[in-house]
């Protein structure tokens, strides 16, 4: 089996939160998909899993944290462009999300914007020129 990443959410609104994350850029895995979860492929190694609260609460005895009141993780997501970042930050508002929630990074090599879905969870696109970050093109 491949190394992949499942990352667990929990999630007020099923439906809301799989329209959010279908606005992003994602695709429901029917298979894994259900009237308490929601599987999201953001790719062949990354997916969302939505888990509604009282589901959430059956895989941990810790209490949910209300992602508006706290953080527990940033989620960056890698573009392949500036127009990507602003592309996938400017849908999230359109579909119930909140975009920067703080001030873009413009650093030239590498670029950042920051956006919260429906609740709360924090997630960073980011571009960056790898050859200007490992100063294969004289910048930095």
């Amino acid at each position: 089996m491949p190394r992949m990443i499942f990352v667990n959410l929990p999630v007020k609104d099923l439906a809301a939160a799989t329209r959010f994350y279908e606005a992003i850029g994602c695709e429901k895995n029917e298979q894994f998909s259900g009237e308490n979860a929601a599987s999201m492929v953001w790719s062949d190694s990354i997916t969302f899993q939505l888990l509604t609260h009282d589901y959430f609460k059956t895989f941990t005895s810790k209490p949910i944290a209300n992602a508006r009141e706290a953080v527990g993780m940033l989620i960056a997501l890698s573009r392949d462009s500036r127009e990507e970042v602003d592309a996938i930050t400017e849908a999230a508002a359109a579909a119930g999300g909140r975009a920067d929630i703080r001030e873009p990074q413009d650093m030239g090599f590498m670029y950042v914007r920051t956006f919260e879905d429906p609740d709360g969870h924090v997630f960073e696109p980011a571009w960056m020129d790898m050859a200007a970050a490992s100063g294969e093109t004289g910048e930095a």
